[in-house]
């Protein structure tokens, strides 16, 4: 085959998808909106299941809901049926997902969730099924052309199924007013959660800040600097920043050391600084550009202002180990 051959396959799959993902929009009715309200609603967990493919794409949803902080884990209906329908509880919200919503390893969970007055909201193609028969909130998937040769693979209704799934979790992200904020909270690791880190969630702030008055002596300054080790000292008149003095600029002074010598004499008058919410990979930045070490953090609305009130200190390093570069 020649190799152009597979580009074009790849191609005509993709468009099929694509033209059959746009019926996703049928979904979007009443039965949707319930969904939503027994979501936002649920005093418990919300729990995804499924089997096989759709089984994949609950697992799938259950972990984007988690990452957003609503509660929520997969149970696989065969697993279920030696012991894991303990885990699910009368205030939970089971959402279970089948294509054709007849699969037979749901019957003893719709059985369960029934039984015990479980909330059930399921998603299947076939308004007939076993599966929306026993769904307090039936929502019925359209049914769409797979993109495989045979038209038989699950591809594009686990991708459909994929979709809404998404649509859920985004539109209860929207009504619970979900922030970048939260998000990083539930994703402090990774480069997701690092980008949205900001220059107040990694400085260095209160006793732990290396500042001295300005009219303090050089051998107190040298003191301080070594206790706080950050490298860099500032000075302060009054509560406003006067300037900054580095390790290297007091080493340098011990050779021409006097009693008499002022702070303010060898400070850098002008040092960097940058507002509390500036992101920290845009500190990072910074520092790389000017080749320092070190940034001085300060109120948003103080950025401008001749006299300015010191918030924190970044370090370089505090920025390295949060796994940015």
């Amino acid at each position: 085959m020649n190799k152009k051959n597979y580009i074009s396959i790849a191609k005509k799959s993709a468009d099929i998808q694509i033209v059959e993902l746009k019926k996703i929009k049928k979904v979007f009715n009443k039965n949707f909106t319930k969904a939503i309200e027994l979501i936002l609603n649920c005093k418990g967990k919300i729990i995804f299941a499924g089997i096989g493919k759709s089984g994949l794409i609950a697992r799938k949803i259950s972990a984007t809901f988690s990452s957003v902080g609503i509660p929520s884990f997969f149970c696989d209906p065969a697993q279920a049926l030696h012991g894991d329908m303990g885990q699910i509880e009368k205030k939970d919200l089971l959402i279970i997902f089948s294509y054709s919503g007849n699969t037979s390893e749901l019957t003893n969970m719709l059985k369960y969730a029934n039984r015990y007055r479980i909330k059930l909201i399921g998603v299947a193609s076939k308004p007939e099924s076993l599966l929306l028969k026993a769904s307090d909130v039936k929502i019925q998937l359209p049914k769409v052309k797979e993109s495989d040769l045979t038209g038989l693979v699950p591809t594009t209704s686990t991708s459909l199924t994929l979709l809404l799934g998404d649509c859920l979790a985004t539109t209860v992200m929207h009504l619970k007013k979900f922030s970048k904020e939260k998000f990083k909270v539930f994703h402090p690791g990774g480069n997701i959660g690092g980008s949205l880190l900001l220059a107040k969630d990694i400085m260095v702030s209160g006793k732990k800040m290396p500042v001295i008055g300005f009219d303090k002596s050089f051998k107190q300054a040298l003191k301080i600097m070594n206790k706080k080790k950050l490298g860099v000292l500032v000075i302060k008149k009054n509560k406003y920043i006067q300037g900054l003095v580095t390790d290297g600029d007091l080493r340098r002074e011990l050779k021409n050391y006097s009693k008499d010598k002022k702070l303010m004499n060898f400070m850098s008058k002008s040092p960097f600084v940058v507002n509390e919410n500036m992101p920290a990979s845009k500190a990072l930045a910074i520092m790389n550009e000017k080749k320092i070490t070190s940034l001085l953090v300060v109120p948003d609305n103080h950025l401008k202002r001749k006299n300015k009130v010191l918030k924190g200190i970044i370090h370089i390093h505090f920025l390295l180990q949060t796994g940015m570069k």
